[in-house]
């Protein structure tokens, strides 16, 4: 039985018909850009990310530096991708060159360059147990030129946001929110993204809400800041060949807005069955070489990746390659040694958690529609595996 890592193809086809007739309805508009799709994507979003889980008795939301903020409201920008939200969103937060963002180790690159696009200089912080950044970590790192914290709810887990939130507050830091991989994950009920005072988000086709090409979105509880990046995307122009700014050319298209609009209504149906897929893996993985993740208390995890760690993770995916069982390394390595970042002068073995995680972390086949059969191979071979 051949498994590969990830399936994009199965999530289409469940919902064939209702793509085909979104993709169509866009093409025979007439309309490709900055239209009625992503006015009404933006909105949907907003109102998805704005739901609460009933049983939270608890509300956080921005810092409070964002003087416009309105906690009870979420506002959307829909762009061309993730990393144009990471660093549009930083950027229209006025944080730049000289300035310090304090940001976990072992993320994906985009999160750090997001960052340095803006001639800010990341500091990194080691993660926790569970991959993400270890909060009781941040406030060491803190120096007078920092502003702002960036968490990154990594592989569809969740950061202890409680805590965040209340160090950026006394601290006076932005909060930012790196959502690539979380869309729907929640912390005490609430959802990610709506904490900081920007949430920005990915929809890679192989994101849980993934699109059919690149494409991105920021919200956060400000509208002026949201106005602020709609003006930026369009080449900053708030009125048709009219500038009140040099800004960029990121503007989430007509084609990719109606087909998320699609993904959003299902959203629900596609986590709940990725937790299922998710619970089986954590009941049933009884190898004591696996090491396997856990949903931590007060979280509610989407479960991008199930990622697992292996100190003999390189004989392992060979083991799997022979059993033809796809698996990625999420991520083999950390930005600091990154070659990109050579400048920054970090050398191996400054930060010794982040890089062992990239030498034994191993994302295993989680997709939607994975079978229980393609599941059990899995889930044996695994458990067969010698170390």
């Amino acid at each position: 039985m051949k498994i590969l890592a990830n399936r994009m193809d199965l999530g289409f086809k469940k919902h064939q018909e209702e793509y085909e007739e979104a993709a169509l309805r866009v093409l025979r508009s007439g309309w490709y850009i900055l239209g009625k799709e992503m006015q009404t994507f933006e909105e949907e979003f907003s109102a998805y990310n704005a739901t609460k889980d009933n049983n939270n008795s608890e509300s956080f939301c921005c810092t409070g530096i964002t003087k416009s903020c309105e906690p009870s409201k979420v506002y959307c920008a829909g762009l061309a991708s993730g990393l144009d939200a990471l660093w549009i969103g930083i950027r229209m937060l006025g944080i730049g060159q000289g300035d310090e963002v304090i940001v976990q180790g072992n993320t994906y690159i985009a999160s750090v360059m997001g960052i340095t696009m803006n001639g800010a200089t990341p500091v990194f912080v080691e993660p926790d147990s569970n991959s993400q950044i270890d909060v009781d970590a941040i406030e060491s790192s803190i120096t007078d030129k920092t502003k702002a914290v960036m968490v990154v709810h990594l592989y569809g887990q969740v950061t202890d946001m409680t805590k965040v939130v209340d160090i950026c507050k006394r601290h006076g830091l932005f909060l930012i929110e790196d959502c690539a991989q979380a869309h729907g994950a929640m912390w005490k009920g609430q959802k990610v993204g709506t904490f900081g005072d920007i949430g920005c988000f990915s929809f890679y086709p192989t994101k849980n809400m993934g699109a059919f090409g690149d494409a991105g979105a920021v919200i956060a509880h400000d509208p002026k800041l949201i106005d602020d990046v709609k003006t930026y995307r369009n080449y900053g122009s708030h009125k048709h060949y009219y500038n009140k700014v040099v800004g960029a050319n990121s503007r989430l298209d007509e084609m990719q807005a109606a087909l998320l609009k699609v993904r959003l209504k299902y959203m629900k149906e596609i986590t709940d069955e990725r937790r299922k897929l998710a619970k089986r893996y954590s009941e049933k993985i009884t190898n004591p070489s696996i090491i396997t993740p856990v949903e931590v208390e007060n979280s509610y995890s989407v479960w991008h990746q199930y990622v697992i760690k292996c100190k003999s993770r390189d004989k392992l995916i060979e083991y799997l390659n022979e059993k033809e069982i796809g698996s990625i390394i999420h991520y083999p390595v950390p930005p600091h040694l990154q070659e990109a970042y050579a400048y920054l002068g970090h050398k191996e073995g400054e930060y010794p958690i982040t890089e062992e995680y990239a030498k034994e972390v191993l994302s295993i086949p989680m997709y939607n529609g994975m079978t229980d059969e393609e599941q059990d191979y899995v889930i044996n071979a695994l458990n067969n595996f010698k170390d």
